[in-house]
């Protein structure tokens, strides 16, 4: 054994001991640290030829790295719908380092038994029925893109063909229907082989990110049977609107579509009884994509693919030709684009266990009053405009009278340390979002974001 891997080991327990406390003087200064920077770019360094061993590894990313990173963890990153890691969660974490478990086949171990735990208990929580069964993926672009395989490969059923044995070109051209697609619905697409330009962009209804319902219907009518492809939206990402789940499903009665939702965070809003209507119709759906890392506040990366498909789930991505990974059924190996990966469920599994329904629902509760005490004190500030009204956990804005600014009030609050909004286009306007997920975030934070936007007023 190399002597420095030796030397690791033999202190193993006192290393472990040093980055415990590492990890709690940045949970402790994460009010003290800047929510945001503006990164200053580091050339790589060579290649270290022999080493410092761990404890010089980690004096060496304090020093040179770790000042330059986000307090995103923290309770006024409210940029892009990003949660923190609850103390579960994070605990879960660090045990699936320690643990080191390739969950994607039964053969060695019961890992694959506790991502089955873990998803009966998310479909649970968002309201689903048992048939539809879930698989852990890394994030909402894998579990976008594993839904639309899912459905890539229903297109082919419906005509005879069997796309993951003769490839998309056998299908040849596919619509897409959508109102407002994600970016990863596109990137998506690209990779599945079915392109960008499959896409079709539906119209919304007046003043909304909802797709408009009637004109989804002519869309389909256009097809004259031709079965399609639909993404419903469960929470766009600038202003959180939902389409009509109930109004689409019923389209289903005159023309053959697979049903795929975008419920990444917008799932959440099953917790929230004044809320909830908003995803009634999810369980028809005929895949959901739900991403963890968001609004149930685990470390990235964790999300969770659900289908009503799982027969055609494994058409798409069994390993039929590796008798070393076993039959192909029910195993995780067989079921995502990833042969092996990271035990993602532990720390969602972790989360739920610690804190329940209730806990999370009270997360998701704070987070939307939250929200709208925020666009409260925007809506007072007469240098701000509102572009949406509050339906849930996002406040998009911009500047009254100079919209074309908003990148500079970014920058600014960027540089103020105080908190972190993004930046985006809606409906053509300039603008800014602020989208809380994070379990930490207060009133008081609310308040302090509120005096910031003051402050930085034109």
């Amino acid at each position: 054994m190399h002597p420095l891997l030796g030397d690791d080991l033999a202190r193993l327990p006192e290393l472990l001991d040093e980055t415990r406390a590492y990890a709690v003087r940045l949970l402790a200064g994460m009010d003290d640290r800047p929510v945001a920077r503006t990164p200053v770019r580091r050339p790589p360094s060579p290649l270290p030829l022999v080493g410092s061993g761990a404890k010089g590894a980690m004096e060496a990313f304090a020093e040179r790295w770790e000042p330059g990173f986000a307090a995103s963890a923290g309770p006024r990153y409210l940029g892009f719908v990003t949660g923190g890691a609850t103390p579960a969660s994070l605990a879960g974490d660090w045990l699936t380092g320690v643990l080191d478990q390739n969950p994607t086949s039964g053969i060695d171990s019961t890992a694959p038994d506790l991502e089955r735990e873990a998803v009966a208990w998310l479909r649970e929580l968002f309201g689903l029925p048992p048939e539809h069964e879930g698989t852990f993926v890394s994030g909402a672009t894998m579990s976008n893109a594993a839904g639309l395989a899912i459905g890539r490969e229903w297109l082919g059923e419906r005509r005879g063909i069997p796309v993951a044995e003769q490839g998309a070109a056998a299908l040849g051209p596919v619509a897409v229907l959508s109102g407002s697609p994600h970016s990863s619905v596109g990137k998506a697409l690209s990779v599945l082989g079915l392109g960008r330009s499959a896409m079709r962009r539906v119209d919304l209804l007046p003043g909304r990110e909802a797709v408009d319902p009637a004109r989804l219907a002519a869309a389909l009518e256009e097809l004259g049977g031709r079965p399609a492809i639909v993404v419903a939206n469960a929470g766009t990402v600038n202003t959180v609107d939902f389409d009509d789940l109930r109004a689409i499903i019923a389209l289903r009665e005159r023309y053959p579509f697979w049903l795929h939702v975008d419920a990444a965070f917008g799932a959440f809003a099953a917790l929230s009884p004044g809320h909830a209507h908003l995803v009634d119709g999810l369980g028809e759906a005929d895949s959901v994509c739900v991403d963890l890392h968001k609004w149930l506040n685990v470390p990235y990366s964790s999300a969770v693919q659900f289908t009503r498909r799982r027969d055609l789930q494994a058409r798409v991505f069994a390993n039929s030709a590796a008798a070393y990974l076993g039959p192909v059924g029910d195993d995780p190996v067989h079921l995502t684009p990833e042969n092996s990966r990271r035990l993602h469920a532990v720390p969602a599994w972790f989360a739920l266990a610690a804190y329940g329904r209730e806990g999370h629902a009270e997360i998701v509760r704070r987070d939307v009053a939250l929200a709208g005490l925020l666009g409260e004190r925007i809506a007072a500030l007469p240098a701000y405009r509102l572009l949406a009204p509050v339906r849930l956990n996002v406040v998009c804005f911009t500047l009254a009278d100079a919209p074309e600014r908003a990148g500079e009030l970014v920058n600014a609050i960027i540089e103020s340390g105080e908190a972190f909004l993004t930046p985006t286009v809606h409906d053509g306007v300039p603008a800014l979002r602020a989208a809380f997920s994070n379990w930490r975030t207060t009133e008081a934070d609310v308040e302090r974001v509120a005096d910031l936007l003051k402050r930085l007023a034109p």
